[in-house]
């Protein structure tokens, strides 16, 4: 029997196939055109793997940049123990909570491929994942094909969108857990719209696995879509018990140093425009909701009204846990990280929307919107990392002079070297943010940017990271004195200086930026 309009096949995997969810009337038959659907599979993954690696050539990618310098070493260290003897709690902390490590190392030892493959391999499957689930999505809201190509279209030009204040992108420029679990969200929307519960439940459990907190924020949202659609005062219930499950945690000075640091935990200490950024997209779904309604579009309306609700409780969470030094260790949870789920799925329904109802068939509008959007998101790239190549493809020669002094450090010191940097090195111009830790593979003197982000995530870590900053106050002016100080209170043997380096070093590299020398 023909199938009536928004009716879906299982595929057997837990959500429907690209095409299923497609009514069979013969005006949407005309979509899906004579081929059978097998082919019609094929093609549509054929084409979310263009727009994969389409979106790799827009947004780039930095394998040991930014929060890299946390989640490779702990790679890293699964398949060399010997590495990291130093300072390693800056770092595991992190990786003991997650099975991300476990699951990197374990693809290194089965498939014999260097580390740097196997993340950049890892990497475009994330991306490749979320375009897939976010093809899924879609068909739960639009039966036009366009209108979903331009959804998913959308969202993979938008991957490095800044989302809000919460020093989050959509995907980042390197492989991290993030990444990994960004498709597992949507997939549990898309699953809950079909009353699939296990399969939602399922993927929230393994992201969960990987990254134990934003997967939290989809199963609160599912929660509450559930009870949007049944009334099922328990589900929310026990959604609003969530926080009290993080408890208060008694902190140190050096903490609340660290946590004060970190303006994107306090949705109060937001800017101007990271404050629009939040607030805006509730004016957004709700305009997308009164469009749902008018046109019958059942999934989409409940979608944007639970988002509001979801959203604006989020909202007033991180307006109270930004109002008081009380809640400061309650503020790690980053409630407004919430908006990153949000963030996908209103790119998702706003592409659907102009693809339906503005590109449509007409080539040359398609062309007008994403050519210079995809052009605007590389312009914005190269403006943060302006020292790197675009994409550092795995066994390039690196462009960047601080990553070739750190590639020199891993492959021609001793495993238990001990080094000191600028506590700063990470934003100094033309460093482009890359991790010491995680491309040099040695111990390091802790640095006042990404181990102060394992600081305030792990309050104990607070007092020995001040210790270790403060020996490293005034790096500009160290002279030998202050190396050999360091030296003897850290075992500090080797130091990365910026050129032209200090007194008569022993330094046995140099490149027009950076000098590396041997402490005596």
């Amino acid at each position: 029997m023909p199938q009536a309009v928004g009716e879906t096949q299982d595929n057997g995997l837990g959500l429907t196939s690209p095409v299923s969810t497609i009514s069979v009337h013969s005006d949407v038959r005309e979509n899906l055109g004579p081929e059978p659907a097998r082919a019609s599979r094929f093609r549509d993954g054929l084409i979310l793997l263009l727009l994969t690696f389409g979106a790799l050539l827009v947004h780039g990618y930095h394998p040991g940049a930014e929060d890299a310098e946390i989640y490779l070493p702990g790679i890293e260290k699964l398949l060399r123990p010997d590495l990291f003897p130093f300072n390693a709690q800056f770092f595991q902390s992190h990786a003991r909570l997650t099975l991300f490590p476990n699951l990197i190392a374990l693809s290194v030892r089965i498939s014999h491929l260097p580390l740097e493959v196997v993340a950049f391999l890892w990497q475009l499957l994330s991306m490749f994942l979320l375009l897939l689930v976010s093809w899924e999505l879609t068909g739960k809201y639009f039966q036009d094909r366009k209108a979903r190509w331009a959804g998913v279209a959308l969202l993979a030009a938008l991957f490095t969108l800044p989302v809000a204040g919460t020093a989050l992108y959509i995907i980042d420029q390197y492989l991290n857990p993030r990444n990994l679990t960004a498709f597992a969200g949507i997939f549990s929307v898309a699953a809950v719209l079909e009353r699939k519960y296990v399969q939602a439940g399922l993927c929230l459990l393994f992201a969960g696995a990987i990254h134990p907190l934003m997967p939290a924020f989809a199963v609160l949202y599912c929660l509450l879509l559930v009870w949007m659609r049944s009334l099922r005062v328990d589900a929310l219930g026990f959604a609003s018990a969530f926080p009290l499950s993080f408890l208060f945690q008694p902190t140190s000075p050096a903490y609340h140093q660290v946590a004060a640091s970190h303006t994107y935990h306090y949705f109060l200490q937001w800017q101007w425009y990271e404050i629009l950024g939040a607030l805006a997209p509730l004016g957004v779904l709700w305009w997308f909701s009164r469009i749902a309604r008018s046109r019958q579009m059942r999934n989409v309306d409940l979608t944007c009204r639970a988002f509001i609700v979801f959203e604006s409780v989020c909202t007033v969470a991180g307006v109270i846990l930004s109002a008081s030094p009380r809640f400061e260790t309650l503020a790690r949870i980053q409630p407004m990280r919430s908006l990153h789920l949000l963030y996908v799925v209103m790119i998702l329904l706003g592409g659907g929307f102009a693809g339906e109802y503005l590109l449509r068939s007409h080539a040359w509008r398609w062309l007008a919107l994403f050519l210079p959007l995809c052009a605007g998101m590389f312009y914005a790239q190269r403006q943060l990392f302006p020292a790197s190549a675009h994409i550092e493809w795995p066994g390039a020669t690196p462009r960047n002079p601080w990553v070739q002094a750190f590639r020199w450090v891993r492959d021609n010191t001793p495993v238990d070297a001990v080094f000191a940097l600028d506590p700063n090195y990470m934003r100094i111009s033309g460093e482009d943010n890359n991790g010491f830790r995680a491309i040099a593979q040695r111990s390091m003197l802790a640095d006042a940017a990404k181990d102060s982000g394992a600081v305030a995530m792990f309050p104990h870590l607070a007092d020995e990271w001040l210790r270790q900053v403060q020996a490293q106050s005034g790096w500009k002016n160290f002279r030998s004195t202050d190396f050999s100080r360091l030296q003897a209170s850290y075992r500090v043997n080797w130091v990365v200086l910026r050129q032209p380096g200090v007194g008569d070093m022993i330094c046995p590299y140099r490149n027009q930026a950076v000098m590396v020398c041997r402490l005596n």
